[in-house]
This record gives structure tokens, C-alpha cells and sequence, in this order.
């Protein structure tokens, strides 16, 4: 049941706000005084315990300083807090408006007595402050102080988490791998300590200068809790900014392997206490089992461990590569039939073009989306750059315009880019014969692996089922080209894209309707590529071989790829896009018609209302948005000709009057954490750009996900003290003090024994 504040003027309730509520107070002194001060006479006849069980207050009718946060979930009052803040006019402007909560008209007695009491408790406040100052004095002076012993072990204990974080922000492991099987391992974190033992730290000097030369100072599971410890408290650094944001979306990254087991990255976006739109990496979670299961873990991980409420989910966004994207989209759906508000959308960090080909579940389509992700970590030596560009120029001599124009389409992340097959498919000649020139390897400038690759990409590309699947996915995905370029742009594209959605389904069904004339137009298209790379046209052997078992007549080359590849891509296109953006997700999207430069744009015409249910029970007060919404239209349609309107939600969030406008101030922090948009500050690297520089920086098999975690939140507050407070919680066995009496237990239960 909601708690309604009991002041006059006052309409907020507990589920509509953030506010924390108290009750009256039970002393009977102090409840007359909250009586007096919210001017409510038919409060007075009540007695302390009735309106402390059933009267509440919000805390916006006390001084902020009388408010304290003990932690994330809970608000309390000071002792001696007193309600002061009041609304005792605003019904006056409407008289004839029926008031439940009466204020009583105070007569001169009324007035005299209250600033008796004032003066009262002012000189009794001056007097508690001393007796406080005095007392603080004395419980400083009682405080029972840190023995020797353990001011040094606390010091040590710094000393080894400033070498385990440098150590994460370095990408450096703890333990180096071996060169080969004669090679012992070598221990960076030891080599560390005794060069800051070298240079004069006095705590390690302490502990270790009895130590053998040999021996290692700390064990492998030592280690371990000095990581878990460092990892957790970056981890809760970010975790509280999460949970006084309340609501987040769910980001998953391509799966990491660490010890031949598959984890799933998870990210978190949200936007901060200072308006600004965040996406944190948090975890890496087993990907081991059913999707329900992957589901039960997940939502283990965000409320048991890391203390959110999946309530709060707002969208979910799954970068999934290969084999995983079936299961990924599984979980998705599971999630969404749990959480119907944890809307499944694309993740702004992918364009939708490679995101919808990930999706489809066909073999060469999953072969050439493949074989891209190869391609991309292939050219990223300049020497095999330089052996692609030269191929293009020799390709293209007759046609030096396009030779350069290609050349610089297939600069650094071209693979992810929006136009990828159309690239791809300009490429395919050079491409081709640049492989051949790596696999000849004449200057003996490439290593066996190197040709390896070359001659794998020569199969795979020399395949006609391969090259007729690149011309289809290009020519269907020309349709959603322009749609997921707008997706990844500024708001105001991302607005209009919601709204031309049924365009790009009614192409796509068009070309459904006429398939016939489109394939025999791609088909074509495909034959002509291949007689450039002087390929043959055939139909896959393995399909011909099952044909023969099973004594089927033979199929022509166009029927089959008709059949097996042109029809299957554009259905599961269409049905991925409109899964991808179902009803839901469309009237989320054009929301975004609140920020003022949509607005204008729309000549002030706007119907946020009609799409506002989707988030209804985010808003403070729901019941006020029509006017709310008219108000925020009229402000900026009416602005000064030198106000510039907001193009972004960060820029109007950034706006100091936003403040005025609650529900949509809570409107546009819901729809700034869909994933779908882009992070409107591109001056840092995005966490997943972190993520995929610190695997690609450091050795596979010296990947840790503990020291990944640390490496990609190198920005976020590393407390020292904080790690040394939790170490010394968790692992009690390890302080000194706890060892001495243990030593001293033993000693005893040793006399005991020899006693009897």
C-alpha cells in the first residue's frame, strides 16, 4: 500500500517518487511540534502512536541536513530533525477547491506560544552542539587505537593492492608464461615487490626481509583474494552509481574464452546523479548450459550478487557472434516474456546490417560473416595491407577512380562498417588474387601461418555458394541500409528512422512478392563476379551427394540457390527486423520527439501521450504528464529567437530547468539508457573498445577476468584503504592480531594438555 504525504498542499506518494517518507515520531513532545508545524487541525486530537502508525511525512518537507543516506536502500531522520518546509498559500489561489488535509488559521496566543518554543529549542541546540563538541572530544580521546602490529600489517596490505592495481593498468599478468618447457615461469607481481622494496617501502621490507631468496612471498591463492578484493570494490564503485540511477540496460559482449570455458561479458548502461549517459563493463559470466538456465544465472548476478532489481531492466542489447546468436536470442525472448519493459533492441555499437546477417542461422551465411571477422585481424599488419592495396591498383589499372576509392573503403574496421558486402563484393577480385600472391610468399616476408590463412581465405572465397550469398546478402540489405545508418546517428535521425520503419518492411515484402524477378536480377549478379575470378558455377557437393542417396533428379544451379539461399535471407531479414522492432519498441523510439530539437523539426506537433503508457509507471507523477507535456511544448515553441534548441537528451537533461518538468526529466533518462542509441560522448573509448584492446594486447593464454575487469575500469575510484578495510573483513585468519591469538589459544590448550 503507497504512503501519501500528510502535509497540506503536499500530493506525493511512495509510488510515484524517490522520496524517502518517515513516520510522525512516538514521543509525544516532538509529535505536537510536527502537529504544530504542518498547520493540519484535525492532526491534533490524535494521539503519538495513531499518527505514527498511520501519518507519514516526505523528506521534502525537512531541511536536507536533517536527512541521512546510511546506505543505497535506506533514509533516516536525525534525532532531533524538525519538518519546516511547507506549502501554506497555493490553495488560496483556488478557494473553492474541496482540501482534505484542512490548514488551521493560527490566532495571535498560537503565534506567541510557537516563537516561545522557537527561542526554546534554538537555546537548547546551542547547548546540545557544546555538550557534543565535549563529548566528541572525550570519544576521540577513548577510541581504542590500532596496535603497532596491525598499523603495519595494514600498511603492507596497501602496498601489495597499489602493485595489484598497477599491475591491471599496465595489462601486465601475474605470472608471466613460459617460453618453453625448460623456462621456469616468471612472477611479475614478485619481481614488483622486491623493486618497491629496493626503493625504501619500509611495510614490505617488514614482512619479507627474513624471507628466502627463493621462496615466493605470496601463493597463487593469496594472490587471488587480492584481486577478488581489488575487483569487487571497483566493481561496487559502479554498482552504487547503477542503483541511484535505478534504471539500466543490458549490454552482452562477443564471448571470451579463459581456460577453454566460454564467459559472457556483461555491461551496464545507465545514466549518472550528473545526467550523463554511461556504459560500464561489470562481469563475465558462464555461458555453460541451456538458455534457461543463462537466464536463472543472469538474473542471479544483478539482483543476489550485484543488488539491482530486474524491474528497473530497461532494454537488452546481445553483440552475439556465430553459434551463440541462437542462443542469445533465446535468452532474450525469456527475458522479455519475465521483464516485458527489458526491451530487445540492436546495440548502437554494432551496425544493423552485421548485426541482422549475425542473426541468421544458415551455414554460409555464418560462413561469411566468419570469414569477415578473419579478414579484419589478417590485414591489421601493414604488410598484408600493403599486399591488398597493391592487388587493387593492378585490379583497377583501367579504372584508377575506383581502385582508390576502394582503397580507401578498406581502411582500418571497414568489416563493420554499414556498406560491408557492398566492399566486400568490389573487393572480391583483389582479394583473391592478393591471397594468391601471399601464398606464393616469394620475398619470404610472410611466416607459414600467414600463408596458412591465405590459403584458407582462397578456399573459402573460391566458393560460388559463397560469392552468390555475399550479392544476395548485399542486395537485401541494401534495403535496411539507410534505416541502421539513421539507427546509429544523432536523435533526430533516430526518430525519423522509428517512423519510416514501415517503409523499409514494404520494400522487403516487395521484394518477397517478385521474388522470382529479383533473384534471376542477383543471380546474375553473381554469375558475372564469378567469371571475373574465373570461378566455376556449381552446386554445393555435399547437396549433390545427398541428392544421389537419395536418387532425387539434379537440380539446376539457379533453382537451388533460389531455394536454398535468396528466399531463406529475405525471410529471416524481414522477420529479424520486425522482431528487432516491435510495437513496443517503436512508440519507445519516437518518445524521443520530447527533445526540443525533434520538436521543432515536427513544427511543435507532437503526440508524445500516445506512446507515454510504455513507461507510465517510471513517471513521478503519471497523472499530470498531458499537462506537463503541453507545458514543455509551449516553453520551448515560445523560447527567445538567440535560445538554441537541445539536439541531444544529454544536452537537454544538461538544461537547469529541466528540474521544473519531473516526468520528463524521468522520461528522458529511461529512454537515454536504451542501447539502441549511441554514447553521445565519443571523446574516450567506448568499455567494450577496453575490452576488446585488452584482449587483443595481452597473450591468450594469460587472459583473467579478474585483471581484465581492473584493466577496462582503470577510470573508475581505486580506494586503496577501502580494499584494506574489505581484505582484512573477509580474511580475518590473516591479521596479525587474529594469528597472536591463535598462537596464544594454542599455548594454552598445550599447558591444559600437560596439566592433566
Amino acid at each position: 500500500m503507497p504512503n501519501f504525504c500528510a502535509a497540506p498542499n503536499c500530493t506525493r506518494k511512495s509510488t510515484q517518487s524517490d522520496l524517502a517518507f518517515f513516520r510522525f515520531p512516538r514521543d509525544p513532545e516532538r509529535c505536537r511540534i510536527w502537529v504544530e508545524n504542518c498547520r493540519r487541525a484535525d492532526l491534533e486530537a490524535k494521539t503519538s502512536d495513531q499518527l505514527n502508525k498511520h501519518y507519514r511525512l516526505c523528506a521534502k518537507h525537512f531541511d536536507p541536513a536533517m536527512v541521512c543516506k546510511t546506505s543505497p536502500y535506506r533514509t533516516v531522520l536525525k534525532d532531533t530533525a524538525i519538518p519546516t518546509i511547507f506549502d501554506l498559500t497555493s490553495h488560496l489561489k483556488n478557494p473553492h477547491t474541496r482540501h482534505r488535509k484542512r490548514i488551521k488559521e493560527l490566532t495571535e496566543e498560537d503565534i506567541r506560544k510557537i516563537k516561545e518554543r522557537r527561542l526554546a529549542s534554538s537555546i537548547e541546540q546551542l547547548a546540545s552542539k557544546k555538550d557534543a563538541a565535549e563529548e566528541s572530544t572525550s570519544t576521540n580521546e577513548d577510541e581504542p587505537q590500532l596496535s603497532t602490529e596491525e598499523k603495519e600489517f595494514r600498511d603492507y596490505l596497501r602496498s601489495l593492492f597499489e602493485v595489484v592495481v598497477m599491475l591491471a593498468k599496465q595489462s601486465i599478468p601475474l605470472v608471466s608464461a613460459k617460453a618453453s618447457e625448460a623456462e621456469d615461469l616468471s612472477n611479475n607481481f614478485q619481481a614488483l615487490l622486491d623493486y618497491r622494496m629496493n626503493v625504501g617501502d619500509e611495510a614490505l621490507k617488514k614482512r619479507f626481509q627474513a624471507t628466502a631468496v627463493n621462496t615466493e612471498y605470496l601463493s597463487a591463492t593469496q594472490q587471488s583474494q587480492l584481486l577478488d578484493v581489488c575487483e569487487n570494490t571497483v566493481r561496487e564503485e559502479m554498482l552504487m552509481e547503477v542503483r541511484e540511477s535505478r534504471f539500466f540496460s543490458l549490454v552482452t559482449g562477443d564471448l571470451v574464452e579463459f581456460g577453454k570455458e566460454k564467459h559472457l561479458p556483461l555491461f551496464l548502461r545507465f545514466v549518472n546523479q550528473h545526467n550523463v549517459l554511461r556504459e560500464e563493463f561489470l562481469d563475465f559470466m558462464s555461458f555453460d548450459g541451456e538458455e534457461s538456465e543463462l537466464v536463472e544465472r543472469l538474473e542471479a548476478q544483478l539482483t543476489e550478487r550485484w543488488g539491482l532489481s530486474m524491474e528497473d531492466c530497461r532494454g537488452q542489447a546481445h553483440k552475439a557472434t556465430g553459434t551463440s546468436t541462437t542462443k542469445m536470442k533465446a535468452v532474450a525472448v525469456l527475458l522479455m516474456e519475465k521483464y516485458p519493459l527489458a526491451l530487445h533492441m540492436p546495440c548502437s555499437h554494432m551496425a544493423l546490417n552485421i548485426h541482422l546477417a549475425n542473426n541468421l542461422p544458415f551455414p554460409n551465411v555464418q560462413v561469411v560473416m566468419e570469414t569477415l571477422r578473419r579478414i579484419s585481424a589478417f590485414f591489421r599488419s601493414p604488410f598484408t595491407q600493403d599486399e591488398l592495396e597493391e592487388a587493387i591498383a593492378t585490379h583497377y589499372q583501367k579504372n584508377e577512380e575506383k581502385g582508390a576509392t576502394l582503397k580507401q573503403a578498406c581502411g582500418s574496421g571497414w568489416t563493420l562498417q554499414h556498406n560491408v558486402f557492398d566492399v566486400l563484393l568490389d573487393m572480391l577480385p583483389p582479394l583473391l588474387m592478393c591471397m594468391d600472391s601471399i601464398r606464393d610468399n616469394k620475398d619470404g616476408k610472410f611466416t607459414e601461418a600467414v600463408t596458412a590463412d591465405a590459403y584458407s581465405f582462397t578456399e573459402t572465397l573460391s566458393d560460388f555458394e559463397i560469392i552468390v550469398t555475399i550479392v544476395i546478402l548485399k542486395n537485401v540489405l541494401t534495403f535496411t541500409r539507410a534505416f541502421g545508418r539513421n539507427l546509429q546517428g544523432e536523435t533526430l535521425d533516430v526518430f525519423f528512422a522509428a517512423n519510416s520503419l514501415t517503409a523499409v518492411l514494404h520494400s522487403l515484402n516487395e521484394v518477397n512478392d517478385n521474388i522470382d524477378v529479383y533473384h534471376e536480377f542477383w543471380y546474375e549478379e553473381a554469375v558475372s563476379v564469378a567469371s571475373v575470378m574465373e570461378l566455376p558455377l556449381k552446386v554445393p557437393r555435399l547437396f549433390l551427394r545427398k541428392q544421389r542417396a537419395a536418387d532425387v533428379g539434379e537440380i539446376q544451379a539457379e533453382a537451388y540457390f533460389k531455394e536454398y539461399v535468396t528466399v531463406p535471407v529475405i525471410h529471416g531479414i524481414m522477420q529479424e527486423v520486425e522482431d528487432m522492432f516491435s510495437e513496443t519498441n517503436l512508440k519507445a523510439l519516437k518518445c524521443l520527439s520530447l527533445v526540443p530539437a525533434v520538436m521543432g523539426q515536427m513544427k511543435f506537433n507532437t503526440t508524445e501521450e500516445n506512446y507515454a503508457d510504455v513507461y507510465r509507471n517510471d513517471l513521478p507523477n503519471p497523472d499530470t504528464l498531458p499537462a506537463e507535456l503541453h507545458c514543455w511544448r509551449i516553453k520551448w515553441k515560445h523560447r527567445g529567437k538567440e535560445v538554441r534548441l537541445p539536439t541531444t537528451i544529454h544536452e537537454t537533461l544538461q538544461l537547469p530547468d529541466v528540474k521544473f518538468f519531473p516526468n520528463v526529466n524521468s522520461f528522458l533518462k529511461v529512454l537515454s539508457a536504451l542501447p539502441v542509441l549511441k554514447l553521445e560522448d565519443n571523446r574516450s573509448e567506448t568499455a567494450s573498445e577496453r575490452l576488446r584492446a585488452y584482449l587483443d594486447g595481452m597473450p591468450t593464454k594469460q587472459w583473467n577476468k579478474s585483471l581484465a575487469m581492473l584493466n577496462i575500469n582503470t577510470h573508475v575510484k581505486h580506494d586503496l584503504d577501502v580494499m584494506v578495510d574489505k581484505y582484512c573483513r573477509l580474511y580475518p585468519e590473516d591479521d596479525p592480531e587474529a594469528e597472536s591469538e591463535e598462537v596464544a589459544s594454542e599455548e594454552v590448550a598445550e599447558e591444559e594438555v600437560a596439566a592433566k
